[in-house]
């Protein structure tokens, strides 16, 4: 697989570091809370490691949402597929940990989702943004690193459903996804969850 990578953006010893670094952060943000913590993973992608470097009580559940039907149009809401088992949020704080950011349009509405049924509060975490993509007023409460408006595959990013399994986080080659070196064809999230 590595033929496909252009250069490696992010090593294994330096998310080693960023994951340490964010854990190390969310534990002393939420270490007096007397609420229920959940991380809440956006599936398919999630950050292990980063779970197992936090030193809390903790309970973890998976969300599944896109918001592009059949076509690679946008509908403007989220389509939630796979939702929280809980239904009382009232005493939880919860964290979206997620891999990479980029529009920001599925997270937001997703925490505006968790905030209206009534979480008692909703932050984010991402081990990657990429702000150049922003089309909302979107900021993470924890983020691992900043990356330019690069096609990145690796460490549970994929395109097509491959590479998720890299160790380290690479550029995938323009070739592969059918574009040139200043193409993103798309933003990543769509290509991750479908959106």
């Amino acid at each position: 697989m590595d033929g496909f990578i252009e250069s490696i953006l992010i090593s294994e010893e330096e998310i080693d570091s960023i994951t340490s670094s964010l854990a190390e952060k969310i534990t002393e943000d939420y270490k007096n809370s007397d609420k229920t913590l959940v991380l809440l993973c956006l599936l398919k992608g999630s950050m292990g490691d980063l779970m197992k470097k936090l030193s809390l009580p903790l309970e973890i559940e998976a969300m599944k949402v896109s918001s592009y039907g059949s076509s690679s149009v946008s509908s403007g809401k989220i389509n939630i597929q796979l939702d929280l088992n809980r239904k009382d949020l009232s005493n939880v704080d919860i964290l979206i940990v997620e891999d990479i950011i980029d529009s920001g349009n599925t997270l937001s509405r997703i925490c505006k989702h968790l905030k209206e049924r009534g979480a008692a509060s909703v932050r984010t975490c991402t081990m990657l943004d990429k702000p150049a993509r922003r089309e909302v007023d979107f900021v993470p409460d924890y983020c691992g690193k900043t990356i330019p408006d690069k096609f990145v595959v690796g460490y549970g990013l994929d395109y097509d459903e491959k590479f998720r399994n890299l160790p380290y986080i690479g550029i995938l080659k323009p070739e592969v996804y059918g574009g040139t070196s200043a193409d993103n064809p798309q933003s990543q999230t769509e290509v991750q969850y479908a959106l």
